[in-house]
């Protein structure tokens, strides 16, 4: 089938997890300072239809085979429309940053037609300041949270002048018929038989290399559900959700995170461990600020997607993560034992190699027919919430500033998909000297995000005025 490119097992999870109150969307709010002739939003669009040939996925969408003999298909879009995809709004007078945050909550609750390729940004004018905004979403089964910078390629520039980019005349490739793809899907079983079932009746070898796997996704599981069960959780933040969203967005200084690092020596770990303490201390503030009971022990559990891209040399596109659990310490009145316990659990876990997450789940689904993947995906975005209370996500952005059209661009605020009984998901961008988070809230469960987005500056703000602890004498 020319032109057509089959979605890998955990690409294919991201659309099977998708219900009417589970959007797996991935995104970005943008904010830019124009210079003295402003946007030009016409030639802004233009611009990025120009440069659709860096990112030849953008114009694939999703085709599913028939009967559920394989799993779906990227295929060339022959009516794609790039006005359907790039869209302009504007916030009403004075444009303020709580009406944008407003605009974003509505924007992240409509989920992307699946009959088009699976992506939207919306260009949004009027914001106080003379700024723009721009929000991008892009479906999870496209990218994940560092793929999802492949966006960049398309809108922004390292300089004010935009780049030049060859404008390729695209000729979509011809879309396979219903009986193609599901002849296609029959000769790869017959010639690569993938589930577990067709697998045991054929080479002990194939069974071999089956139980592995079946042994590597249920001790992942394994490991997930024994981390379940330490401490006392805090389960505020798991409840039942709907599908519309509030969006909540902290910006703070990268040097201030590098500063604390820096400050609590070997006990401070990395700048994610950092980001995943401010992260604590804010979940802190925000239970006390609800009358939420805590104790010595409470814990948070929070799932840490981990790109695992480039450790095996591989350039190919979409999903490629793991995940670790780590336990927040809420409970525990200090910042700085709560970064240096955050720290030693992920040095645990680099040390170790262990890592376990919703994954495990879809390694299994993996093996199987594209009807028992489905079931698998499904399965584990229910599951979620008896395993972890909230996900937090840090992808590392460029350090130099960015630019759209010679507007800079201010900051970005990443957007995390909700699973299952998830009432918010945060994700975090660090870029050009700020450390930015985004707060992706079901609207009825979590109506004070504001209140936990308020919190991340003040958890910072307590880590940054600890003193340093002295050593610990009787360590090695």
């Amino acid at each position: 089938m020319s032109g057509s490119e089959r979605l890998t097992p955990l690409d294919a999870s991201f659309l099977f997890m998708e219900e009417r109150t589970t959007a797996m969307t991935l995104g970005g709010v943008m904010t830019f300072e124009p210079g003295a002739d402003g946007f030009a939003v016409d030639e802004f669009v233009e611009l990025i239809g120009s440069r659709l040939a860096l990112v030849p996925r953008y114009r694939q969408k999703v085709r599913e085979v028939p009967g559920r003999l394989g799993l779906p298909v990227w295929v060339d879009d022959p009516d794609f429309d790039l006005s359907f995809h790039v869209r302009r709004s504007a916030l009403p007078a004075p444009g303020s940053d709580v009406a944008l945050r407003e605009l974003v909550g509505r924007l992240l609750s409509r989920q992307l037609d699946r009959s088009r390729p699976l992506w939207e940004i919306y260009v949004v004018e009027g914001f106080e300041g003379h700024r723009v905004a721009v929000v991008t979403k892009t479906h999870h089964a496209m990218v994940d949270g560092l793929g999802s910078m492949d966006i960049g390629a398309v809108l922004l520039d390292v300089t004010p002048e935009p780049r030049r980019v060859d404008d390729a005349e695209w000729q979509p490739a011809r879309e396979p018929s219903g009986l193609e793809l599901a002849t296609t899907a029959v000769l790869e079983n017959l010639l690569r038989p993938r589930s577990a079932v067709d697998a045991l009746t054929r080479s002990a070898r194939d069974v071999r290399e089956v139980a592995a796997t079946v042994k590597r996704s249920v001790g992942g599981l394994a490991d997930a559900f024994r981390t379940a069960n330490r401490g006392r959780s805090v389960w505020a933040l798991n409840a039942p959700i709907g599908a519309q969203r509030r969006f909540g967005m902290a910006r703070t200084s990268l040097f201030e995170h590098r500063v604390i690092r820096r400050r609590h020596g070997a006990g401070g770990g990395s700048v994610n461990d950092v980001v995943l303490a401010v992260v604590t201390g804010a979940l802190r503030r925000w239970l006390i600020a609800r009358g939420e009971p805590i104790f010595p022990d409470s814990v948070v559990r929070a799932m840490v997607p981990v790109s695992v891209r480039g450790r095996n040399g591989s350039a190919t596109s979409g999903n490629q993560i793991s995940a670790v659990f780590v336990e927040l310490p809420v409970g525990d009145p200090d910042p700085v034992r709560r970064l240096r316990s955050i720290a030693v659990q992920m040095e645990a876990r680099k040390r170790f190699g262990r890592s376990a997450g919703t994954t495990a789940v879809v390694g299994l689904a993996g093996l199987a027919t594209p009807a028992m993947h489905q079931m698998g995906a499904r399965l584990s975005s229910r599951l979620s919430s008896r395993l972890f209370n909230v996900v937090v996500t840090h992808v590392p952005g460029p350090p130099r500033p960015l630019y759209a059209m010679g507007a800079r661009m201010r900051d970005v605020y990443p957007v995390v998909p909700l699973a299952h009984g998830q009432a918010v998901a945060v994700g975090v961008t660090s870029y050009d000297g700020t450390v930015c988070y985004g707060l992706n809230a079901d609207r009825d469960a979590l109506p004070d995000v504001d209140v936990l987005a308020e919190a991340l500056n003040d958890s910072l703000a307590e880590l940054k005025e600890a003193p340093a602890a002295e050593p610990d004498p009787t360590s090695g």
